[in-house]
């Protein structure tokens, strides 16, 4: 293992929904799972949804640049042409985004796209890019 691998477990109210979510939409192969959770390599990252309808919620935002962000939420950071792929995928496919694709910051330290949408569960989640990696923590 080169870098430490992000593990994350987060809640769903449907398994079969977050499969088809995780597993088709964003093409996170599976891994284990039970009749309560379910595995998904997130690029490289094990994700695990967990059936638990009464902890599914969103409710807290904060302004970050002009835009009402979730305060919690998950994601990654692709390469430019990645997030690009995936937020024309993510179009086509009629995703109700939170935030649509744009840039953020522009002109900016830390310059970077950036779009959320949720998942079936309502889970939010961000998909950023920078053009440069060396921007990911500019101040």
């Amino acid at each position: 293992m080169t870098m430490p691998r992000f593990h994350l477990a987060f809640p769903v109210d449907d398994l079969e929904k977050a499969r088809v979510f995780y597993g088709g939409l964003l093409g996170c192969a599976e891994g284990r799972s039970s009749d309560s959770w379910v595995d998904f390599d997130f690029h490289g990252h094990q994700i695990v949804a967990h059936l638990a309808p009464g902890e599914v919620s969103q409710a807290a935002t904060n302004a970050v640049d002009g835009d009402n962000v979730p305060v919690r939420h998950f994601g990654l950071i692709l390469a430019w042409d990645a997030w690009e792929a995936l937020a024309g995928r993510l179009t086509a496919a009629g995703t109700d985004f939170i935030i649509e694709p744009h840039t953020r910051f522009a002109g900016q330290p830390g310059e970077q796209a950036t779009m959320f949408f949720l998942d079936p569960s309502g889970n939010a989640l961000e998909f950023k890019a920078f053009r440069d990696e060396a921007d990911i923590f500019a101040r």
